[in-house]
Order: structure tokens, then C-alpha cells, then sequence
């Protein structure tokens, strides 16, 4: 564990060196007070997030080394989404592997860490992952179900966001919230968001292609690629919704979950599992079907049909 943790450490802080370079590049172009502006915005990157009521915080620790913390989305009053890696301390396949995953605290309704108390903490029931999780690599099926012991109170602090209709696309930019790795190695103590560009597929898929500790880019996935200021998810976002605005609708729902959260300032895509390609899963988690839901119902039908003949 020390050894990946000094290979994490060693890249990220290869990461933060191009942002300096970056900024004396912009330097000659940019104003000193916009400099400062685009210093203060790094998940690595990202502004002050304003409230964000369908965002939660999934802890397992304050430490990275026991877990730290990382997002969720609200999507009913009581169930969360979030990334089935962050429900593990250590997160590869073969650690996970046999493993139940860890039971975390989640908190709602906060956009400071400080707020991470016990007055703004729901308790959980149980945690469902994905029957497909990690079945062939560190990133398949990336995906887990958190159960709320009760049903969370509605209101302008705490409301989930939609889920999409079944073969809704992603639109060309989204919003992601989170509490994920600044410039200084920790995590951010305020919720803090980037306005993304979705990426083109096959750009994403052939730049992950080779590098076996990075997603197998899939129809399940979609990528987003850093700002214009090469801003960038970072540790510890992963979980967190990709919001997006259906332009016929006007509705707002998350398109996917983010997944690989590790592009920081040496990638140019993070990847999210598609949440339209996963509905059949979350609904049944949801309705709280067994292995013989679908077949029951079935029965049922054929004989409520055969009364009509």
C-alpha cells in the first residue's frame, strides 16, 4: 500500500507542476486578478459550488489511507448513488475481491466540510452494488446503491436529483459537484463544481486504451474532458452526479456517475458510468425485487391474460 500510495503521490505531484507551468504560460494573456480567480478553482480546479441539494457525502475516513470520503447523488428520499469504489478502503479488484464493502456515513444537505456532523447525518440501512461490479477490470459496473434507514425530508436543502428516461443521451456539457483533491494534496473543505464538456468517445477510448489502471472505455460509459484552463476532476470527486439539463424539457437529471476520477492535471478525460444504461438495475434495487420478482409477475400477467380468452 505505501508503494501505490507513493506512485499516486509522485503523479499527482507531476500534476500539480503543469499547472504551474500553465499559469506563467497564461501569465503574459491573463490579468493578475484573473490568475488568482483560476488558482482559488481546482478540484484540481472547480469554483465554490453554490448549494447543490442532491449531492452527499459518502465517509469512510478523513484519512485516504482508510478510505476518505467522496460523493453521492440523492435519487429518491431514500436511496443514494455513488461509485462502488468508494464503499471500499482499498479499491482494485483484487483487494475487493470477497470483500463485503464498508458501510459508510452519509451526510446530506451540506456544502462544508465542517457540516459533516452528526445533526446533518442520515443513517444507512444497507449498501446494494452492482452484481457486475469489478467483473473483469478495477472500473466495470462502478456502481452502488446506499438504502436510507428512513426517508430523507424533502425541502431546499436536501432533494434528489431525476434520474434519465430510458435511451436519453447526454447532452454536450454537464455540472459535477464534489469534494475531491486541490493543488495542496488534500481534499477540498468546501463543495466545490466544474461546468464540463462532454468528450467525443472514441478520443476517450483510445486514450485509455493501452493503460491497464484505466477504464476499459465501454457503451456503459461516457466521458467529459477538462476546461479550457485544464481544470479537472480529481481524487475523491468519484460518486458524484453529472447533472444536465434536458434542452426540450428544461429538466435536470444525472446523466452518470463519475468513475474514474483520477485525470487531475495529467489526463484529459474522466469517465462515468451512464446511468440510462444501468435503469433496469436501479429500479428493481429499488422496487426491492427478488430473484423471483420478474418471474412472479409474469405468472401473474399470463393468468390475468388467459381470463380474457
Amino acid at each position: 500500500m505505501q508503494l501505490s500510495l507513493t506512485v499516486v503521490l509522485l503523479a499527482v505531484s507531476a500534476c500539480l507542476s503543469d499547472v504551474a507551468c500553465a499559469e506563467e504560460r497564461m501569465k503574459g494573456s491573463i490579468s493578475a486578478s484573473k490568475l488568482a480567480s483560476l488558482r482559488s478553482r481546482r478540484m484540481v480546479g472547480g469554483t465554490l459550488a453554490p448549494h447543490v441539494p442532491w449531492q452527499a457525502m459518502v465517509y469512510l475516513s478523513d484519512n485516504i489511507i482508510e478510505g476518505g470520503y467522496a460523493g453521492g447523488a440523492l435519487i429518491s428520499d431514500r436511496w443514494v448513488l455513488t461509485a462502488g469504489r468508494n464503499l471500499f478502503v482499498r479499491k482494485t479488484r483484487l483487494d475487493t475481491r470477497g470483500k463485503d464493502p464498508v458501510t459508510p456515513k452519509v451526510y446530506l444537505g451540506i456544502t462544508e466540510k465542517a457540516e459533516a456532523v452528526a445533526s446533518n447525518q442520515v443513517a444507512v440501512e444497507k449498501v446494494v452494488l452492482h452484481p457486475g461490479f469489478q467483473n473483469q477490470s478495477d472500473w466495470d459496473n462502478d456502481l452502488a446503491l446506499i438504502k436510507l434507514r428512513d426517508p430523507v425530508v424533502i425541502s431546499d436543502k436536501v432533494t434528489p436529483i431525476l434520474l434519465p428516461e430510458s435511451g436519453q443521451g447526454v447532452p454536450n456539457t454537464g455540472a459535477l459537484a464534489g469534494w475531491g483533491w486541490g493543488q495542496l494534496l488534500t481534499f477540498a473543505t468546501s463543495l466545490k463544481h466544474l461546468v464540463l464538456p462532454l468528450a467525443r468517445q472514441q478520443s476517450c477510448k483510445a486514450e485509455y486504451r493501452d493503460d491497464v489502471l484505466t477504464p476499459a472505455v465501454d457503451d456503459n460509459m461516457f466521458c467529459t474532458e477538462g476546461t479550457r484552463y485544464t481544470e479537472n476532476v480529481c481524487f475523491g470527486d468519484a460518486g458524484g452526479a453529472f447533472a444536465v439539463t434536458d434542452p426540450a424539457t428544461g429538466d435536470v437529471y444525472a446523466a452518470g456517475i463519475l468513475s474514474y476520477d483520477k485525470p487531475c492535471r495529467n489526463h484529459r478525460f474522466a469517465v462515468y458510468m451512464k446511468i440510462s444504461a444501468y435503469l433496469p438495475w436501479i429500479h428493481s434495487v429499488i422496487r426491492g425485487d427478488t430473484a423471483q420478482s420478474a418471474a412472479v409477475r409474469s405468472q401473474a400477467m399470463s393468468k390475468m391474460l388467459s381470463w380474457q380468452q
